[in-house]
């Protein structure tokens, strides 16, 4: 057993409102645990239990709660974090049951060296994870895709691309970009420079042969 499926000790938490402040101050998280349409519990756990909890399951690892003598299946919901600080503020648990199907965020990984990337290209990450439903068991903490096939300008992998595990639906739309092939800036500054040049000799042969034929003409009328 990882330390992630051991079970995870919550407090129950009476403060609310303005005392919140108090107990984070104290290193102590606010959180909520929502039970199947029942009267959601307020818990409350050390910030750095917390922390390490959410970095681990994310919001795809079923964890076993404990609060006193009650036990919950559930899974992180969201997790808030103060935008400034980057500190972890409150956590939403969602209690789940083993035998029904249940939505989750599982992020992707793209495995192995892209060749375009060996060729001077870079690689766009478009989609870090996508949402699932399936059984709690069935649950995979990461869903991982070859960048083989990530070769030439403008080449792209999407959610289609994925293969899941027997059980598991994905539920994003299957046409979202995961992964596209894209120039440099360096690269396309240097494209619309020549292009740029390439249009400024065009329009002086343009100019030069415009001359030619004027002073053509002059010459006839003389």
């Amino acid at each position: 057993m990882s330390d992630i499926d051991a079970p995870v000790k919550l407090a129950q938490r009476e403060v609310v409102g303005k005392g919140l402040n108090h107990l984070r101050r104290d290193g102590t998280i606010p959180a909520v645990i929502h039970n199947h349409g029942q009267a959601s519990i307020h818990v409350m756990a050390p910030e750095t239990e917390l922390v390490r909890i959410y970095r681990e399951a994310g919001k795809h690892h079923p964890l076993n709660l404990e609060v006193g003598s009650d036990k919950y299946l559930a899974l992180i919901k969201d997790a808030h974090f103060d935008p400034v600080k980057r500190r972890l503020q409150h956590v939403v648990f969602q209690a789940i049951r083993q035998d029904e199907k249940v939505e989750a965020e599982v992020p992707i990984r793209l495995d192995g060296d892209a060749p375009a990337e060996r060729v001077g290209l870079i690689i766009l990450h478009q989609l870090d994870a996508v949402e699932i439903e399936a059984l709690p068991k069935n649950l995979p903490d990461e869903l991982v895709i070859s960048a083989e096939s990530l070769v030439e300008l403008h080449d792209k992998i999407t959610v289609a691309d994925l293969q899941v595990p027997d059980g598991v639906t994905i539920l994003t739309d299957p046409e979202h970009p995961i992964a596209t092939v894209a120039e440099t800036r360096a690269q396309v500054a240097e494209e619309a420079e020549a292009e740029a040049e390439a249009a400024e000799g065009e329009e002086g042969a343009e100019e030069g042969e415009a001359e030619e034929n004027g002073g053509e003409e002059s010459a006839e009328t003389g």
